[in-house]
Order: C-alpha cells, then structure tokens, then sequence
C-alpha cells in the first residue's frame, strides 16, 4: 500500500513516519511541504493513503483535494478548530488530532484497513467535501488548477463568473478558468456585499460595474471596467437596483 503525508511541520511528518513503522505494509512513497506539492506527487504516485494537515500555507487541506479528480482515502492529521468534526465523523476515515500517540494513530489505520474496499473510502473522501464546504463561511479567494500548475484567485481578480456546462468560468484581468463548482456554490461562498448574481448564468463583482444598460425586452447589461458586458435578467436588475440604490 502507498501513502503520502502532506503537512508543513517536518516534526509532524516524522512523527507520522515513525508511527507507520508498525505497519510495514504501508510504504511512504513521498513527503510534502504544502499542497502544492501533494497535488504532483499524488498525480504521480496514485497512492492508496493520505496522511493529510489541513492549516498549511499556500493553499489548505481542503483546498488542495478540491483539486483532485480522484481524491483518495485520507486520515487527517490537524490542529484544526471544531467546525469540521461532524463532517470528519460522518465522512473521513479517520482524523488525528494533533498531539495524537502511537495508539491513536494505529486505530486509525486500522479503521482504514478495515473499510471494505478503496472504492468506499474515495466515496467517503468526495463527501466530506461537500459537507465540509457546504458549512464553510465566506471565502476571499478561488482556488484553480491549470495543467499541473495551481493558481491561486484574489477576490479583487474576480471580475465575474460565468457558468459553462459543468464548470464556472472564473473571469480575471489575466483571462478566464474553469473551476469545477456550481453557480450556487458560490453564491453561498462569496461575499454577497461584493457579490451579486445578476443572471442564471452569471454572478458579478460590484465594484466593476461602471454602467448598467437596457438590452432587448426586460433584460439589461452591465458593463464593467475591463469592458465586458454581463448580461442581467429582469429579476437580476431588480436585486441590482436594490443593492446600489437605484
């Protein structure tokens, strides 16, 4: 079996490590600093198991599996605050709470071993994710992948968002990318002072708007800084006309 521990303390990935020693059969085929990291070396190892930190810089935990096609099964190894354990007793195979002993850390493993196939533990991973980003607050930034590469999306970068099939066409000043999520998603997720969706297919920052124009019959256009027209549907320009006081 194949595992990979990814998390920024390199104590903690020692310590992950020396506990795995109790189980020869689980080979540790890299170890990663950051998400960034974790990404490419699970392209590369396709491993069964994930020894994961979710509070790391650059991008966190959740940020990074988001990322993935095919998640694996993950045990969670965190100082992380509360909000998330229903979600971690509901989905993940296991989380360890950081400082976490030897005996805790074999349960673990042991619960993962017992799952009846990889299959229902991958199933259990893409769960907890919803559930985790469905109680999640407001978020400043979007996260995308792009080839191998990652690129992290300030809030002020996002001009407006754009639905396209089964993705979201994140607009910036550097060009548009996708990001496989739901209009309502991030709806929810963004901050509804900055963010307004303006049209089924469309969500806009406020800040962009420059003007707002009539276009055919009860439908409008709003035309941002960078010059993009979005378009705006009836019931959009009546939540417009409220939120800037028009």
């Amino acid at each position: 079996m194949k595992a990979i521990i990814i998390d920024d303390e390199p104590l903690a990935r020692s310590l992950v490590q020396e506990y795995l020693a109790a189980f020869p059969h689980i080979e540790v085929v890299q170890e990663c600093n950051d998400g960034f990291e974790g990404i490419k070396a699970i392209a590369q190892h396709q491993p069964d198991l994930l020894f994961l930190d979710i509070q790391m810089p650059k991008i966190n935990g959740f940020e990074m599996l988001e990322l993935l096609e095919q998640p694996p099964a993950v045990i969670f190894t965190t100082a992380f605050d509360e909000f998330a354990i229903k979600a971690f007793d509901a989905h993940a195979v296991d989380y360890l709470l950081k400082p976490f002993s030897q005996d805790r850390f074999n349960k673990a493993v042991e619960k993962w071993q017992q799952q009846k196939d990889q299959a229902e533990a991958v199933k259990n991973t893409q769960a907890l994710l919803q559930t985790v980003t469905a109680s999640a607050t407001h978020q400043d930034r979007i996260v995308v992948k792009i080839g191998t590469k990652i690129r992290i999306i300030p809030e002020p970068d996002i001009l407006y968002l754009e639905a396209d099939d089964d993705y979201i066409k994140v607009h910036t000043p550097d060009g548009a990318f996708l990001k496989s999520k739901t209009m309502s998603y991030f709806e929810n997720h963004l901050d509804p002072n900055k963010f307004l969706r303006v049209h089924r297919s469309y969500m806009l920052q406020l800040d962009q708007i420059t003007r707002i124009e009539p276009y055919e019959k009860d439908s409008h256009i709003a035309i941002l800084k960078s010059g993009a027209k979005v378009p705006v549907s009836r019931s959009g320009y009546a939540k417009l006309k409220q939120v800037l006081g028009l």
